[in-house]
């Protein structure tokens, strides 16, 4: 009883180191990209996406190196499926929350995302290409008979050029962030140093060299917390891959985006969820093709399939009604809640 206990205190004050974090990592995140001259697009897309998706890339690295070799690569595989799976649903649905409840306490005056259109699309074309790549190589692994480890190392580079060019196309958005348009950074509150000059870049980047050490601190403490309490009821290493790992090290996009949202900051928001599935969709997903049999089980592969359609439905809101609103946002959840019913079910055999 008294380890529950100890389990439960730590799982609490590892989130709210996590969510601390979060909180300086989003304000130190916006000064860099404003004194780095680039677009909301580029700092929520890369900055952010690729900074908070280093929990959740760690974890299947170790796993699938560190790990025995069939235990290991199953927790692996499922956790780089579990991101974007997450982030496509769970995540888009946990946005859908932040605004309306932004919107009901007056935070926001419109429950529609304030977006940059061209820039979300070009994020979820990304990600659909390169996780459709990733399902051919699921489903070709399926195959016993075939031995196409060749068509996966290939698949692997055309993922990493993908991201090459995706950053690039990125960073060359124009609109940039305002500096009147941007919180006192906390640091600037803390020392009195201005966050002008070399002194004041030095601060930025302290600022958010420090909140990413304490957001993968956070989450390392807070994954480990749940896989020994998810072990202690007999949860499967499969569902523990795929659902109990990825909520954990999702958590600083989810939280990130949530900030961001109440503030009625929708490309930084957006971006940051959009821009972290095509990061996970290619640089996670190349590691297990070259690392592992990338031989997936067929509700993994379901949920390659589920994660394409939700993506699908925000793009094609975005791309034919013109707007995203929180309804289109909270109708991912409905996906996601679907597939954890058929994990439960299917996900033993």
């Amino acid at each position: 009883m008294a380890l529950e206990a100890i389990n439960i205190v730590t799982l609490i004050l590892s989130l709210l180191l996590i969510l601390i974090s979060c909180e300086i990592f989003t304000n130190g995140i916006e000064w860099l990209g404003c004194r780095l001259g680039l677009a909301e697009s580029a700092t929520g897309s890369i900055l952010a996406a690729v900074g908070t998706a280093l929990p959740e890339t760690i974890v299947p690295i170790i796993a699938i190196f560190y790990g025995s070799e069939a235990e290991g690569h199953e927790i692996g595989e499922g956790a780089i499926l579990g991101a974007p799976f997450m982030l496509g649903t769970l995540a888009m649905f946990i946005g859908g929350i932040a605004v309306l409840l932004a919107y009901k306490r007056g935070k926001r005056t419109s429950t529609r995302l304030h977006m940059d259109s061209v820039h979300a699309l070009r994020d979820l074309k990304f990600f659909m290409m390169a996780y459709t790549l990733a399902l051919v190589a699921g489903l070709w692994g399926m195959q016993s008979e075939l031995n196409l480890r060749g068509g996966n190392y290939a698949i692997a580079l055309m993922l990493i050029i993908s991201y090459v060019i995706y950053v690039r196309r990125t960073l060359r958005d124009e609109t940039t962030i305002l500096e009147s348009s941007c919180p006192t950074l906390h640091l600037t509150r803390l020392t009195g140093i201005s966050t002008a000059g070399a002194r004041g870049m030095a601060l930025i980047s302290l600022q958010v060299i420090a909140s990413l050490i304490g957001i993968i601190a956070g989450a390392k403490v807070f994954v480990d917390g749940i896989e020994t309490v998810s072990y202690s009821i007999g949860v499967p290493a499969m569902i523990l891959a795929f659902l109990v790992a990825p909520i954990a090290t999702e958590l600083p996009e989810k939280f990130n985006s949530f900030i961001w949202y109440w503030r009625s900051k929708d490309v930084l928001a957006l971006g940051n969820i959009t821009g972290a599935m095509v990061f996970q969709s290619c640089i996670p997903v190349t590691i297990g093709l070259l690392f592992t049999d990338w031989t997936l089980a067929p509700i993994n592969v379901a949920s390659i399939v589920v994660a394409l359609g939700a993506s699908a439905w925000i793009y094609y809101c975005v791309k034919y009604k013109g707007y995203l609103s929180y309804k289109t946002m909270l109708a991912s959840g409905t996906l996601y809640l679907s597939y954890i019913v058929l994990l439960f079910v299917f996900g033993h055999s």
